[in-house]
């Protein structure tokens, strides 16, 4: 790997960031006159912690990690926005990224004025790390791979993805949003071995609050303080805060709901089996399924008039007539193959 100031944009390892009032003082205060809050309405008239210690202490032990190597972002998001006003320089440096995979990517590069580089991947999905080493040049910072793979549902190769760690020398970002709904282990515990890379994961999916917007990047402990050297101060609000806190003492109903969601994609591929307008089911590891219809434009508008709404991935590479189906409830999963009989 190359040195992080040789991947860090200049300015950026320059920069002297803003300095909050919770930055200053640390434990319990008789009064707190330093930040103009209102000093009335307890509980919510205070800024949050503008770092979430208490937050990430609780992670740290679920995940195995050091608090120090947890940034805590709106969604999955903001660390992905970070990544590239953090490390690439606009109108000179570029990313890589697998195609089809999650749009925001792209979107983040061209928000940012850096170049996009897509790599397909094979027919089936599965990825091939020396196409992507084979784009990569100078000027690349950073490589994309979301691993269970979104829309496409599958886990990447753990052999092609410790190709990609040890034959390129800049930042990698493995995007785990749906890993909770995968039977392989997390690659949290690599994260030691490779101090490139960079891992997010998402409250939003197996956690139930995507309404609470709250990602998390896992790290080395320098290229968190980067992040937290960039993001702004206050970014996860004290309502999340708890809201977070409190699901993290009952892991046990996230576990449930996981098996659940698991059992009902079981039930739901095995129903999608028997209809003749599905053409191919492709294999996932994630809360969704990835179904290749005789004409998904025409289903889509099908399901929509039956109030049923799943995404069209017709338009996307290598997705053409498929359907992303999000797994829900029971109910759900049995109004949606409701309305698919209807229409075989």
């Amino acid at each position: 790997m190359k040195q992080l100031k040789e991947l860090v944009r200049e300015n950026i390892w320059n920069l002297k960031p803003y300095s909050c009032a919770r930055d200053e003082f640390k434990g319990e205060a008789k009064a707190y006159l330093d930040a103009n809050e209102n000093p009335f309405n307890t509980l919510y008239n205070r800024y949050p912690d503008p770092l979430q210690w208490a937050v990430k202490e609780k992670i740290a032990e679920l995940k195995y990690v050091k608090p120090s190597q947890i940034m805590l972002g709106v969604g999955s998001d903001e660390p992905i926005d970070l990544i590239f006003r953090v490390f690439c320089e606009p109108k000179q440096d570029n990313v890589v990224a697998i195609n089809p995979t999650y749009g925001m990517y792209g979107v983040c590069a061209d928000i940012n004025n850096v170049e996009y580089r897509q790599v397909n991947l094979e027919e089936d999905f599965s990825l091939d790390a020396d196409k992507v080493l084979k784009s990569v040049d100078v000027n690349t910072k950073v490589i994309f791979l979301c691993s269970p793979n979104n829309p496409t549902g599958n886990l990447l190769s753990e052999a092609q993805i410790e190709k990609i760690l040890k034959g390129f020398d800049g930042i990698v970002v493995i995007d785990e949003a749906y890993i909770d709904f995968s039977d392989k282990p997390s690659w949290l515990t690599k994260l030691k071995k490779y101090p490139q890379l960079v891992i997010l994961q998402t409250f939003s999916k197996a956690w139930g609050l995507a309404a609470a917007r709250c990602g998390m990047a896992f790290a080395s402990e320098e290229i968190i303080s980067f992040f937290n050297k960039v993001k702004y101060p206050y970014n996860i609000n004290i309502l999340t805060q708890k809201l977070i806190l409190e699901k993290l003492e009952n892991i046990d109903i996230k576990e449930n709901w996981v098996k659940e969601i698991l059992s009902q994609r079981t039930l739901m591929i095995e129903e999608l089996k028997q209809l003749s307008i599905v053409k191919h089911i492709y294999p996932t590891d994630a809360n969704f399924v990835l179904v290749k219809v005789d004409d998904a434009n025409l289903r889509y508008k099908q399901l929509v008039d039956n109030g049923i709404i799943v995404r069209n991935r017709n338009s996307v590479t290598l997705c053409e007539n498929c359907l992303r189906i999000t797994i829900g409830t029971a109910q759900d999963n049995k109004e949606l193959l409701k309305a698919l009989t209807s229409l075989a």
